[in-house]
């Protein structure tokens, strides 16, 4: 038994891209903080990566309160990616990331290419701890409000193409508010991306009736948690189709190890807990071990026979 009573995790290795991570399950970014706070929980060197809330090159403020809203199945968050950028997380929240013996996926953002740029370029030299970058493309273009880096498949191979100075694997998260969504894929496999992680977001809103007005800071903001999930296994399914050879981390929804189950089924090499994490934050270890023991029951010797199969 390990900390607080919590079971030990076997591993069960899974491959994304050139990465064999000890397990399939992960943190999804913005969930488990900037750094260790879920290891009082459990060990985080169990599961098969932490993957840190996205930071950017410089410090950045996010948006107005309030910045988070319960729904019926699920929550919004208009949390505006705040952080205090790449260099302090390096200097203060890294160490005990280290020490705890997590694989550790750092999740970049920028407003512009040249700022993704930039935040790659200082994770350049850090230890082996760091195994993968996520590049988060999910987030608005600074140089045209309007537009989505991941609704536009050029604009998107840029991105990636000009992380590439980290000089680690990187995975590109996708938005599921597009049609383009293979498209996008597609290109940010051409611009270096080993894996895409499907998916972000769906772009959402609340009214308060009392007030007549957005009870979001920001207005609009993001639906995570189990109403996204059917669209996460919808978006694994379709990029998995049309892109066989492309891994895929697959999120959205994932409370418990048959959810992850039917990410990996639809086409995902590995899966992420997120939204999970804040109503129990044990979530992460509970259903890497559930899916474990799922594998014991089933007969299943290797994450690689569920990959994919709802296709064959």
């Amino acid at each position: 038994m390990s900390r607080r009573g919590t079971a030990s995790v076997p591993a069960l290795p899974a491959a994304v891209g050139s990465l064999t991570l000890r397990h399939p399950v992960m943190t999804a970014s913005g969930t488990a903080g900037h750094g260790a706070e879920l290891g009082s929980f459990f060990p985080l060197r169990e599961l098969g990566a932490l993957v840190v809330k996205s930071l950017s090159a410089e410090p950045w403020v996010g948006n107005p309160a309030p910045r988070v809203h319960p729904t019926g199945g699920g929550m919004l968050n208009s949390v505006g990616l705040q952080g205090r950028g790449v260099s302090f997380w390096r200097d203060e929240e890294l160490p005990e990331l280290r020490d705890s013996g997590a694989a550790v996926v750092v999740s970049i953002w920028g407003r512009t290419v040249e700022e993704f740029a930039r935040a790659a370029e200082l994770l350049a030299d850090l230890g082996p701890e760091v195994v993968a970058v996520e590049v988060n493309v999910s987030c608005p273009n600074l140089e045209d409000r309007n537009r989505i880096f991941a609704h536009d498949p050029d604009m998107t191979e840029a991105v990636v193409a000009a992380t590439a100075v980290c000089n680690r694997p990187r995975w590109a998260k996708l938005s599921p508010n597009t049609d383009r969504i293979v498209e996008v894929a597609d290109a940010a496999h051409r611009g270096g991306a080993e894996a895409v992680t499907l998916i972000n977001t769906v772009v959402g809103m609340a009214i308060d009736v009392e007030t007549r007005r957005p009870v979001l800071g920001a207005q609009r903001g993001g639906l995570s948690g189990r109403a996204v999930h059917p669209v996460a296994v919808r978006a694994c399914f379709d990029v998995h189709q049309a892109l066989p050879d492309l891994p895929i981390v697959g999120v959205g929804g994932v409370a418990e190890a048959v959810d992850a189950v039917e990410l990996l089924l639809a086409g995902a090499s590995a899966v992420q807990v997120g939204t999970a994490s804040f109503a129990d934050p044990r979530a992460a270890h509970r259903v890497a071990a559930g899916l474990s023991q799922w594998c014991r029951d089933h007969g299943v010797a290797s994450v690689r026979e569920l990959v994919g199969a709802a296709h064959r």
